[in-house]
């Protein structure tokens, strides 16, 4: 596979979590090269438990992960010159190195990956940030959140940045009130 020969950056879009490659030994070999990993799924994945732990895995080891509402193919590019996409065999990917193919693939990740709208204008939190709020709300501490929720801890800090982020709170009380406040914390207290 042309992965092995990534230098700079892959870019990921998964369709469906049945799509997300399975993370190979190369990937994980590319990241500790220092190839950046950018990966696009949509917010569902995050509900299998499967997928969920393979992206946090994946993440854990230095890629970016993003949910967006849906992610319309399943596609790669690496370094910004090969782009694979589905083949005629089922799961298959195959090459191609034409530029304006490359050049498309990469525009419509471009356009999914940056934010649509101001920070925050986006949809409620996943199933997986509402069992980290739940639990934050609690009072765990993120190492404690991070082993309830079988994830890495670095995971759960870039989960409440991340909702920080969409919420424009600059603190984690902040957060909390601007959380309450769209009504995601309704549910939490019942």
């Amino acid at each position: 596979m042309t992965l092995s020969t990534a230098t700079d950056e892959v870019l990921v879009l998964a369709a469906m979590a049945g799509a997300l490659p399975m993370f190979h030994t190369e990937d994980l070999d590319n990241l500790r090269r220092g190839v950046h990993y950018r990966v696009l799924v949509p917010v569902e994945a995050r509900n299998s438990r499967e997928t969920a732990r393979r992206l946090d895995m994946f993440a854990s080891h230095g890629a970016e992960i993003r949910t967006v509402p849906s992610v319309p193919m399943t596609a790669m590019v690496v370094d910004g010159t090969l782009a694979l996409l589905p083949g005629d065999r089922c799961g298959e990917l195959t090459e191609f190195r034409e530029p304006g193919v490359v050049r498309v693939v990469v525009e419509l990740f471009e356009r999914l990956w940056r934010p649509t709208g101001p920070p925050g204008s986006g949809s409620g939190p996943t199933q997986r940030e509402l069992d980290l709020l739940t639990l934050l709300m609690n009072g765990y501490t993120d190492e404690s959140a991070a082993a309830r929720l079988g994830i890495s801890e670095r995971t759960v800090r870039r989960m409440v940045s991340e909702l920080m982020h969409r919420l424009s709170a600059r603190s984690r009380f902040q957060a909390g009130a601007k959380a309450a406040d769209r009504g995601w914390l309704i549910e939490l207290a019942g």
